[in-house]
């Protein structure tokens, strides 16, 4: 891990509005919460989901994720703890275990699984979805498995740690990098009275999800655990200024932005495309047993 100095922005961006996670299960019953939902797949756009999971009763995760299809997206699942097993249609395996990062291309059509391969103990992460522009929405699927050890990370020197689980910040080249979206995904831990200024576009979407520890500050306002903070794109910011109150525990937070792709965006399921003929295919190419790679 690279130890960094500290650089700084000269305006941060403010908080537009602070969201709280709806609980819900998914899957075979596993519970979890959802951060970002469909609503707000407009103003956050590249993005189109994001579900936090955590729980030590295994009955909240055993039954896991059986085969199901996606299309038009991409999927980022971070593990924070517990063992996952991945396996698809297009013959991609792959264990995720704390601290490992799963970055799948569904394109044009895969069928995948995700399942526990633990029966106690902990299991807690993300799962992202980023659309994928139009013209790459058929694309052949691609997988790719990032261990804890090799997600790049960084220090400053007040002791804030960054893994980059993809694009650039700070001159450091995360786990992956995509084109068109530029997303960057950053799992930030802020000591108690730190500070971390990180550079944005400009036009670029963005939230901030704290995940643990103390509230933090996130351009200005307090922001509790497990709640997301939307980033206004005001244009005279160059980016967020991030921190950890004095006197309280390590805060948390899971920092994600992209350039929006101003495209239409038609869902159902599992299932991302741009127009609803689009998504009846998809469905139909799925019954027909042609959508899997």
């Amino acid at each position: 891990m690279k130890t960094l100095p500290a650089r700084t922005i000269a305006r941060s961006r403010g908080v537009e509005r602070l969201v709280r996670g709806q609980a819900t299960s998914d899957g075979a019953g596993v519970r979890l919460t959802r951060v970002l939902a469909q609503p707000l797949q407009r103003r956050l756009d590249p993005f189109l989901m994001l579900d936090a999971f955590g729980s030590d009763a295994a009955s909240d995760y055993i039954g896991g994720f059986p085969d199901h299809p996606h299309r038009g997206f991409e999927t980022v699942t971070i593990m924070k703890a517990g063992r996952m097993r991945h396996g698809d249609s297009a013959g991609h395996s792959g264990l995720l275990e704390p601290g490992s990062v799963q970055w799948m291309t569904a394109g044009r059509g895969i069928v995948h699984s995700e399942m526990p391969e633990q029966e106690q103990g902990r299991m807690a992460g993300f799962q992202l979805w980023v659309n994928l522009a139009a013209r790459d929405k058929m694309q052949p699927p691609a997988y790719r498995d990032v261990p804890g050890a090799q997600v790049p990370a960084f220090t400053l020197d007040d002791g804030t740690a960054v893994r980059v689980i993809a694009g650039r910040t700070h001159g450091v080249d995360g786990a992956v990098t995509r084109p068109t979206t530029e997303p960057l995904v950053l799992d930030i831990t802020l000591p108690p009275g730190a500070g971390f200024d990180l550079p944005l576009p400009a036009g670029h979407n963005a939230f901030a999800y704290v995940y643990g520890g103390a509230p933090a500050r996130v351009g200005g306002t307090e922001v509790g655990s497990e709640t997301m903070a939307i980033l206004a794109n005001a244009p005279d910011a160059d980016g967020v200024r991030l921190a950890a109150p004095e006197g309280g525990g390590a805060v948390q937070i899971l920092l994600v932005a992209g350039a929006p792709l101003n495209e239409p965006i038609a869902q159902h399921g599992p299932f991302v495309m741009n127009t609803a003929q689009e998504l009846r295919q998809a469905f139909a190419d799925y019954q027909r047993g042609v959508l899997a790679a």
